[in-house]
């Protein structure tokens, strides 16, 4: 399995665009589950230890998805492979006003502007903190910080308004 994944690695080092693979298109069969596993908290293991190079937990992370059984899989257009994720894989770093929008950074470095595609929601799992719904069916759970950074953005009732959306951080309707 580790050459499957040092193989990868060359890919993203060879300058490959890895931001938005087409995974609605790949379909592979089942090849198997893999020794990768996301802790609640965002950290990314494989065979037990830390994936620590950025580059190769981003592509991870652009490949993944979320099917209609309610698991995670490393999908190419030949191969599938199942991970664990304890919570939800991906995380958000950071929060913005954006004129009238917020803009979300997540720990891949990617940039989501929250809207109908990309809707907030309340995670009970974990206390109300605020999550995003992202592609692939992935979600973000919102760090500590940014979950601070977006709750001093809402109004004296827990609101927080920014144009095609609304929630109440209270968990209220």
């Amino acid at each position: 399995m580790a050459t499957n994944i040092e193989g990868i690695a060359a890919q993203v080092e060879g300058g490959r665009n890895f931001d938005s693979p087409p995974l609605e298109r790949w379909h592979p069969p089942l090849s198997g589950d893999i020794a990768i596993r996301i802790t609640a908290d965002g950290t990314w293991y494989h065979d037990g230890d830390p994936i620590r190079r950025e580059s190769l937990r981003n592509l991870f992370a652009s490949i993944l998805r979320r099917e209609q059984d309610g698991e995670y899989y490393l999908v190419t257009p030949v191969e599938k492979w199942r991970i664990e994720v304890e919570l939800h894989p991906l995380i958000v770093v950071d929060v913005e006003q954006a004129g009238d929008s917020l803009e979300l950074t997540l720990n891949t470095g990617k940039r989501v502007a929250v809207g109908q595609e990309h809707p907030l929601f309340l995670e009970s799992r974990l206390d109300n903190v605020a999550a995003v719904e992202l592609w692939h069916g992935l979600c973000a759970v919102f760090s500590r910080s940014a979950w601070y950074r977006l709750v001093e953005m809402a109004d004296l009732d827990g609101n927080l308004c920014s144009g095609d959306f609304r929630l109440n951080l209270l968990g209220r309707a």
